[in-house]
């Protein structure tokens, strides 16, 4: 375990990777927009759920103990989640990132940058109306039987409860950018669009 953890440290920090760190509560269109910002910015998606999802359905010792924590409703250890994204990193072969729904709290982000000496760029943060996510939620039929209100309303307020404390950090960095997600898919495309056409900018002028 610590070798493969050391060994992608030193090739992440050598490779000069780009991450971005996406948070938003469930329902305020992350998913569809980091779609949009693969297409138009050439960024890989890694959604710190989907891996632990796939790590679980593939059969391996750190799959059956990912399984057990969250039957239980534990919260998988930082470190077993930042190993699953480094890995995802360094086999994509791309040098851009959007993590999605990572780090949750602040310890996930201190072990983040303590483990990968990765700080992101920024983070992008979809900001929306609890009504319209909840009307979102609810309205929208992906076969999720977690989506019933009483559901819902526990995830908006575990997710404002741990994920908060993160947004302040970075806002007091100066990295926040804040995306008011309350609106159509398309303004809201508007608005990241311009964020990461500065970024890009600002790359191309170092």
């Amino acid at each position: 375990m610590t070798s493969l953890l050391g060994e992608s440290k030193s090739l992440l920090s050598e490779k000069k990777v780009q991450v971005v760190f996406v948070l938003g509560g469930p329902g305020s269109g992350k998913g569809t927009q980091c779609a949009n910002i693969v297409q138009h910015f050439g960024y890989t998606h890694l959604s710190a759920g989907d891996l632990l999802r796939a790590e679980t359905r593939s059969g391996s010792e750190n799959g059956a103990m990912i399984q057990n924590m969250m039957n239980e409703g534990k919260i998988v250890p930082s470190e077993m989640t930042i190993k699953l994204l480094e890995r995802a990193m360094l086999e994509s072969g791309n040098d851009k990132f959007l993590i999605d729904g990572f780090p949750r709290n602040e310890e996930n982000r201190a072990a983040f940058e303590r483990v990968t000496q990765i700080e992101p760029e920024f983070i992008l943060f979809f900001d929306c109306p609890e009504e319209e996510m909840e009307r979102r939620l609810l309205s929208r039929n992906q076969g999720r039987e977690d989506d019933n209100i009483e559901t819902i309303r526990k995830r908006f307020k575990a997710f404002v409860e741990s994920s908060i404390s993160v947004v302040e950090y970075y806002n007091s960095k100066g990295k926040l950018r804040k995306i008011d997600a309350g609106k159509p898919v398309d303004e809201v495309f508007e608005s990241v669009k311009a964020v990461f056409s500065a970024t890009k900018e600002k790359t191309h002028n170092k």
